[in-house]
């Protein structure tokens, strides 16, 4: 079968549907299918950063190839990236069917254009945030509260599948008062981190001492920050050898989270280190945390959750989003409520104190929950939805 994804952006440019993308289109060529990957030449979109020139815009790839197109955007908070070409492209590789990737993108539209000119059918895989969790301020809310009301509503139709992670990611699309097409909810996979890195090589490189609380996620405004700063002040206090290390691309927040870390006295004791490119190096990072933290407005899933529990290493996270869906409260990590530091708090100082609740949490989380999220299994099931909406 020859299948296009299409995503705004691909490795090297970092994030969690990027890496998504890339892990189906391994495994489908694998077996045997033809993938072409439509995306952007794009690092980061908000800021907008381009990729290097050493980054070809045409890749061979052992699935198919790689196709980085050139974007343009709307200026500041009207931030809204538009591909240039992306129907010519497609047209000229005329797959069977098209797989999009993230709602309320320049690309759904034009995978639903190119559609109704060829009769190619589409799934789009929602990657679905409310509009509260969007980065961008007010502006950037009220254009996409037009986009839900008076937009939406033709494109998500026009799909011939909706593919969703979790079941409180189809309700909060549902709630939109969208006519959908048929919905699927299809966990993603998850691919461990080669943890081929000695134990220590983390602590060596970024010259970490002592016990940390691991935070991994872009410094965005959705990931509550300022919130975790507030709790780690008091987990500070009382846990005196403490250190919160984050590490992730600057979404915006970077600044912010400087200046709060002065504020509250913590100096020194908060470490952000950025990207970690070697994923063995990330591994090192998470198997030697007490726990991983993620205390998040809004995941529409949590992948980094995954990545820690399969290094034995509990997590404390809010209680919003997928994340209830496949992180069991009380038996894989503590779930906490949203924007509460004195509750993220407690629930950190509970596993800080209690070492042997923290090992079972994380024996549990590596043994019980990561087994059941495969990329092979995701992608079992995304050949039945192609095969459905392809036909004979």
């Amino acid at each position: 079968m020859k299948i296009a994804q299409v995503s705004m952006r691909f490795p090297p440019g970092p994030g969690g549907v990027e890496r998504h993308v890339a892990e189906i289109s391994g495994r489908l060529g694998a077996r045997g299918h033809r993938v072409d990957v439509f995306t952007s030449e794009l690092y980061r979109e908000f800021p907008m950063q381009r990729l290097g020139p050493d980054v070809p815009r045409e890749e061979a790839r052992p699935f198919g190839n790689v196709h980085r197109l050139p974007v343009r955007s709307l200026p500041g908070p009207l931030h809204y990236p538009f591909f240039r070409g992306l129907e010519s492209a497609l047209s000229r590789q005329q797959p069977e069917v098209v797989h999009v990737h993230t709602y309320g993108t320049h690309q759904v539209a034009v995978a639903g254009r190119y559609g109704r000119a060829t009769g190619t059918p589409f799934v789009l895989t929602a990657h679905f945030h409310p509009i509260w969790s969007i980065e961008g301020g007010w502006v950037r809310h009220r254009l996409r509260g037009f986009y839900d009301r008076r937009l939406a509503g033709p494109i998500v139709r026009a799909a011939a599948r909706v593919i969703v992670q979790t079941r409180e990611e189809e309700r909060l699309l549902r709630s939109l008062g969208l006519e959908l097409p048929p919905v699927h909810v299809i966990p993603p996979g998850y691919a461990p981190l080669a943890a081929t890195a000695p134990g220590g090589t983390f602590r060596a490189r970024y010259g970490i001492t002592g016990p940390y609380l691991l935070f991994v996620g872009r410094l965005a405004s959705n990931k509550g920050l300022l919130p975790l700063l507030e709790a780690f002040r008091t987990v500070a206090h009382d846990a005196p050898s403490a250190t919160l290390v984050l590490i992730g691309e600057d979404g915006g927040m970077r600044t912010s989270v400087e200046a709060a870390a002065v504020r509250l006295g913590l100096g020194e004791r908060v470490r952000i280190l950025g990207h970690v490119p070697d994923d063995a190096v990330l591994a090192d990072a998470y198997r030697d945390a007490r726990l991983t933290v993620l205390p998040s407005e809004y995941e529409a899933f949590g992948l980094v959750l995954l990545e820690s529990l399969a290094q034995g290493t509990p997590v404390v996270a809010s209680r919003v989003g997928g994340i209830p869906e496949f992180v069991p409260d009380g038996q894989a990590g503590l779930l906490v409520t949203p924007n509460d530091p004195s509750e993220l708090a407690r629930a950190i100082l509970r596993l800080w104190d209690d070492t042997s609740l923290a090992g079972r949490l994380g024996a549990y989380g590596r043994e019980v929950v990561v087994p059941q999220y495969t990329w092979d299994r995701l992608v079992d099931r995304l050949e039945g939805v192609y095969r459905d909406v392809v036909g004979p």
